[in-house]
């Protein structure tokens, strides 16, 4: 078993004025909020830890509501630092000796979610069509992941892009983290600091359906759900 972190404290600033009153993984879908959708998709896990910053009120009061999730909690980014900071976060309520890492906006298949999790650890990467604007997933010859690198240019398209859905050991929390230039801690370097101990299974999704803008939350409205509950 393992736990599940879902990291909701950002503020949506690119699904602004939308954003101004509500939590992006909040915003509705198709009749369900963001969130509801991501914690369909799980597999079974032992706890459910949410961090949680920006109008964090409203995520707890909802998460109070969800009778069926017997065993969760919501942990307080209280200066939002990057994904890397807010994973560190989490050290003190993680309970289980893995952790399933999602992003709170974008949905991701069920199915492809319990193949990540059937490795020890992992990472989910989806075909993209403009590698430049996304970080970019290298293998080595087994399948495991050799590098990332952020956004980089002239590669030719598809590559296969990191779609923020990791699995990780317990010891992730041990890490230390280096600062970015952009001043944040990044999940990311989790990632490359554990892939250089042991080998880092890549798996490729076949559903991702990311809502990080206006246009992509409309367009999401009218999108084919089923693969995601």
């Amino acid at each position: 078993m393992m736990d599940a972190i879902i990291l909701a404290a950002g503020k949506g600033t690119r699904l602004r004025p939308y954003t101004e009153s509500t939590p992006k993984p909040l915003l509705d879908l198709q009749g369900r909020p963001i969130l509801d959708w991501i914690l369909g998709a799980l597999p079974p896990v032992q706890r459910l830890l949410v961090v949680v910053n920006y109008l964090a009120e409203q995520i707890e009061a909802y998460l109070a509501r969800q009778h069926w999730i017997q065993h969760w909690q919501v942990v307080y980014q209280d200066q939002p630092r990057g994904t890397g900071d807010a994973l560190l976060a989490c050290q003190a309520a993680v309970r289980a000796d893995r952790v399933l890492v999602l992003n709170g906006d974008d949905l991701i298949g069920r199915s492809d979610l319990a193949r990540l999790c059937s490795e020890e650890v992992g990472i989910l990467a989806h075909p993209v069509s403009q590698p430049e604007s996304f970080g970019i997933i290298f293998r080595h010859p087994d399948g495991t992941l050799a590098k990332i690198v952020e956004k980089p240019a002239g590669l030719s398209a598809p590559q296969l892009a990191n779609i923020g859905a990791y699995v990780f050991p317990r010891a992730v929390f041990h890490l230390k983290l280096p600062l970015s230039p952009r001043g944040e801690y990044e999940i990311t370097d989790a990632v490359s600091q554990l892939a250089a101990r042991q080998p880092f299974p890549v798996v490729e999704a076949a559903h991702w359906l990311p809502i990080g803008t206006v246009d992509a939350w409309h367009a999401a409205q009218t999108a084919d759900l089923r693969p995601y509950t």
